[in-house]
């Protein structure tokens, strides 16, 4: 495997630009190029003043062998093979990282190296006379690139997130978006190329695979049924294919309120002394004595909405003797119905009234108003009770029975 690998550097070192460097041919003039770039790249190199040869150097990442890797091989046409050059490798790395043979120009590399922590080295090289250590040429700089292998998975850096949303949103509205970070190479390979997908939070919720964007997938999602959705999503490397590196963060997303309250008729509840009877009425009961604005009951409908769009307010429907007899209004918070006496009562004169009450939500959001009505009615009877009247005074009993006298005689 080892032999193999480096056999691999070596074709590696092998792909780049690698003409041979010699001075131009005398007596020609260089006209226009005509035809694409890489029939123009296949051309040698010409350059007068250097005579190396050499490519783009590459290692990959985190080798380990068990000996330094051949990745390359410096040469100048100087060297005609009599052994009197010597190769010198000055830079980063040089000596430490990167040793050179100094007859056959061969680099190798002796550790492991990782392209995150540095991604390139900068080296220079130069052709020394053995003899007398003179250069025989200026000194050329050249790269070796540190190739990216996939050994990084993503990984969210602003996880875990939340949001909010308002309940009843469209099907596709945007709610966040998550950002996973791979710290392999982009520009190689698939190994940072991600792809977004839904663990858990499937049906309510999907994420675009490309964006990370995530946006409702389920219509009329219901605060008052389920406020808070956990939702994991994942971030695969490789595209998202098979053997790529995962990541996953969690999203915790909150429906936000607004008015959805549609009153059910099963959903008042009454206080003070009355009750709810089988027959859908509720029952109060008030002494025919009890002066104007005396408390006769309390209603409220439940509303499971929050804030203001939970506040309600209350009327008498039908007009008759129940509006004329008694009135309601909303209490300071907003929640109950008051119904209080309106004018005085008589028992003799009537023992029971009938009428509905109306609750309705006070803010609605205009756009939702088609998924109204927002309100609900209930049947009130309130019972007049019977109080025990004074006597009659003794001056107008006698006056009475006196004009009864006289009017028989003696």
């Amino acid at each position: 495997m080892a032999s193999f690998l480096q056999l691999l550097l070596a074709w590696l070192g092998g792909c780049g630009c690698a003409g041979r460097l010699v001075p131009p041919i005398q007596g020609t003039k260089a006209g226009p190029f005509r035809g694409n770039m890489s029939q123009r790249w296949e051309r040698p190199l010409l350059r007068s003043r250097r005579s190396w040869v050499w490519n783009q150097f590459f290692v990959i990442e985190e080798y380990a062998g068990p000996e330094p890797v051949l990745i390359g091989r410096l040469h100048t046409d100087v060297d005609r093979g009599e052994g009197r050059i010597k190769y010198v490798l000055t830079g980063e790395g040089a000596g430490t990282v990167f040793v050179i043979d100094e007859k056959t120009g061969n680099i190798h590399v002796t550790k492991t190296l990782d392209r995150e922590e540095k991604s390139q080295y900068t080296l220079l090289a130069q052709a020394m006379d053995r003899a007398s250590n003179r250069p025989l040429e200026p000194p050329s700089e050249f790269i070796i690139k540190v190739q990216d292998i996939n050994d990084n998975p993503p990984v969210f850096l602003h996880g875990p997130y939340h949001a909010t949303v308002p309940e009843m949103s469209n099907v596709g509205t945007s709610v966040i978006q998550v950002t996973a970070h791979d710290a392999d190479d982009p520009s190689y390979g698939n190994s940072a190329k991600l792809v977004y997908t839904v663990l858990e939070g499937l049906p309510f919720f999907s994420v675009d695979p490309q964006t990370g964007v995530i946006r409702t997938a389920t219509p009329n999602m219901d605060r008052e049924t389920q406020q808070e959705f956990l939702v994991v999503v994942q971030a695969k490397d490789m595209g998202g294919h098979a053997g790529g590196l995962s990541g996953s963060t969690t999203v915790t997303v909150t429906l936000s309120d607004w008015s959805t309250c549609c009153f059910r008729r099963s959903a008042f509840t009454v206080f003070l002394a009355s009750h709810y009877e089988l027959t859908g009425s509720y029952q109060f009961t008030v002494v025919e004595t009890a002066p104007p604005g005396s408390v006769v009951g309390r209603l409220r409908a439940h509303d499971p909405d929050e804030g203001e769009n939970a506040l309600l307010a209350y009327s008498i429907l039908d007009g008759g003797d129940g509006a004329e007899a008694f009135a309601i209004h909303t209490d300071s918070l907003g929640q109950d119905g008051i119904i209080t006496v309106k004018k005085p009562l008589d028992f003799e004169s009537r023992r029971s009234y009938t009428f509905r009450v109306e609750a309705t939500n006070t803010i609605i959001d205009p756009q939702y108003i088609r998924k109204g009505p927002f309100k609900d009615v209930a049947t009130v009877r309130v019972t007049v009770e019977d109080a025990d009247e004074p006597p009659l005074s003794p001056a107008r009993s006698i006056a009475w029975l006196s004009t009864r006298t006289a009017l028989r005689g003696p």
